[in-house]
């Protein structure tokens, strides 16, 4: 019997539209003075390291008529020049011209009848700089434990060897099934499951809401997020609008320790700081627009929130969602930063927090890859729901090498969903705090002055706790 997808994940590819490409990004910067990360170690690199994460060698094979939800398969031509690729900006290449081209990677959808992954190797970077640039469709990576590609590339010891799994790989892909037993082994299913056939039906349709209650028993905790909704719609925002095909990528920085200064001298927590930068950026953003912001001015946030603790080194993928209404109406940042602290604690006792599966169901959430949260799973609901998605995942406190080559600063592009301009994800790593900011080209055409801003903020907090 073959491997299908889940109803869930074989919504994203069914619901996955060219200009939404659903697909999450990651940019690594390494630093290598003596070039040790070339195209041809990197290639080495990852052959070596695919044992670890053998998805990445499958493909997804259609059942005819959608009888059946897809299934994944050993891709018979699987060529790894063609997922791991070469690009170079002119040197010295500066940071400008490195989002430039993952803006215009990221545009692009991924090739549906390949293992759905692909990653670039920039080179040309300024200060003996490589980029390592990643590209990973949600369906891949399910399952709270799974690995992503960009993972297994890296080691917390420099001299690690390139192949850290068996001696020698013996992957022999398997032949697909044809059609014909694709169709036989979907009538069998549904003979021996006969409500699989309406799980089908759904999840081709689109229809996510009512296979993932069927799946994953549901109901309850999405009529109560549904119901909140209806009550209190996102309110109208720039952030929300038709989008096109073309992105725009920017970035931003802040130290942990700047961010514990202002956690210590004014309260809350380091995920609290982090919505209260992004919450003071926003509103100077609004402002230079010449948007109207008065004092009960708000932008809805779609946030996930690790259950560990902040010093908490496990790596679980548990994480609660919350919708939160980030005060961009209010001009004083302590104030500010008080209404999150508050919003953030009384959101989840008070029946407001929605968990991983009903977001499933309604934006597109993957709990394994938590940077997927922006991709979208249900047409039109986003609009209502949230004016944009702020993801914030921890990351490991040391620093993480590839071949050698450290990493010294790793951004998260996570996708848009329609009508939604403008996509956050944080990734903390090694002291430093990652912002990536993915934007529509056209209706957010002005992301790097929010990119400023945000590190405008910072410095701003951290003034104000001395």
């Amino acid at each position: 019997m073959v491997e299908r997808l889940t109803a869930v994940d074989a919504s994203f590819l069914y619901l996955e539209e060219p200009g939404t490409p659903m697909h999450v990004g990651g940019v690594l910067v390494l630093e290598c003075p003596d070039g040790g990360l070339d195209h041809e170690a990197l290639v080495e690199l990852v052959r070596a390291r695919l044992p670890l994460v053998p998805r990445y060698r499958q493909k997804v094979l259609e059942v005819p008529g959608h009888l059946a939800n897809p299934a994944w398969v050993d891709d018979p031509d699987f060529d790894i020049t063609y997922h791991v690729r070469r690009s170079g900006l002119p040197r010295p290449g500066t940071e400008e011209q490195l989002l430039d081209l993952v803006a215009r990677v990221i545009a692009r959808p991924l090739d549906r009848t390949r293992p759905l992954w692909e990653m670039y190797l920039v080179e040309g970077l300024a200060g003996d700089r490589t980029a390592v640039v990643t590209k990973t469709h949600p369906a891949l990576v399910d399952g709270f434990n799974a690995i992503d590609i960009g993972q297994v590339i890296l080691d917390a010891d420099p001299g690690a060897p390139t192949r850290s799994g068996p001696a020698v790989d013996e992957w022999r892909p398997r032949r697909p099934p044809g059609p014909a037993a694709l169709v036989w082994e979907a009538v069998e299913e549904s003979l021996q499951r006969p409500s699989s056939v309406l799980d089908t039906a759904r999840t081709a349709a689109g229809d996510l809401r009512a296979t993932a209650v069927r799946w994953a028993g549901l109901a309850g905790s999405l009529a109560t997020a549904v119901a909140r909704t209806a009550v209190s719609p996102a309110p109208v925002s720039p952030l929300n609008a038709p989008i096109g095909r073309q992105r725009r990528v920017a970035v931003a920085r802040a130290t942990l320790e700047d961010l514990k200064t202002v956690r210590k001298a004014h309260g809350g927590t380091v995920n609290d700081v982090l919505l209260t930068t992004v919450t003071g950026a926003l509103r100077e953003w609004l402002l230079s627009r010449g948007e109207p912001v008065v004092g009960s001015t708000v932008v809805r946030a779609l946030v996930p929130v690790s259950v560990r603790g902040e010093d908490d080194d496990g790596a679980g993928n548990r994480v609660s969602s919350l919708l939160v209404d980030l005060p961009v109406g209010e001009p004083n940042p302590r104030v500010r930063l008080a209404r999150i602290s508050f919003a953030m604690r009384g959101l989840a006792p008070r029946g407001q927090s929605v968990d991983a599966g009903t977001l499933a169901t309604l934006s597109g959430f993957a709990p394994p890859t938590l940077h997927a949260l922006g991709a979208r799973a249900a047409s039109g609901l986003s609009r209502r729901l949230f004016n944009l998605v702020v993801t914030n995942v921890p990351g490991p406190q040391q620093p993480l090498y590839a071949r050698g080559a450290r990493m010294v600063e790793v951004y998260p592009v996570v996708p848009l969903v329609r009508g939604q301009g403008l996509a956050i994800g944080l990734t903390s790593y090694d002291g430093t705090v990652y912002f990536g900011l993915t934007a529509d080209r056209d209706s957010v055409s002005d992301v790097d002055v929010l990119a400023d801003l945000i590190e405008q903020e910072v410095a701003y907090l951290v003034e104000s706790s001395s």
